[in-house]
């Protein structure tokens, strides 16, 4: 891998309630990276148990009911124990998750110009979906029927 060529790098704990995977998003993850819109680097699955111990999944022990056979050898092993024992930490007792490492090769051409640029990510964030509906539900209440929320 060419840093300077990469796009941005992001993580996910997904976590699953009572270890219950459907795997209902599985093939949407394979289909952004066969279209080029992600390219996962380390994918590990983790469960909590009810001691508050965490533990790393192999695929093949999450059951038969999902089809995972796709990600076999999707780990660069970017992920390492102390990864997965933070990951734990956001899990509740008796759940379990993904843990996914993924480049946006969406955005690489605007990294690299970037770069080029002498540009820096200096701060990185992520707005969940409740928050924002909320803050826009606020903006509609300000707001006067007919006008606009500008003095």
């Amino acid at each position: 891998m060419d840093v300077e060529e990469m796009g941005p790098v992001d993580y996910l704990v997904i976590e699953f309630p009572g270890n219950r995977m459907t795997g209902e998003a599985f093939p949407l993850l394979v289909d952004l990276a066969e279209r080029g819109i992600v390219r996962i680097i380390d994918l590990a699955f983790v469960r909590k148990e009810t001691d508050g111990s965490v533990v790393a999944l192999e695929l093949r022990d999450l059951g038969d009911e999902i089809d995972l056979t796709v990600f076999e050898g999707a780990s660069a092993g970017v992920l390492d124990q102390s990864d997965i024992d933070e990951a734990g930490t956001a899990l509740e007792p008796g759940n379990s998750a993904a843990v996914l490492v993924y480049e946006n090769l969406w955005a690489a051409p605007l990294a690299r110009a970037l770069r080029r640029s002498g540009a820096q990510l200096v701060a990185s964030g992520r707005i969940p979906v409740q928050a924002l509906l909320a803050a826009l539900d606020a903006t509609e209440e300000t707001v006067p029927p007919g006008g606009s929320a500008a003095a």
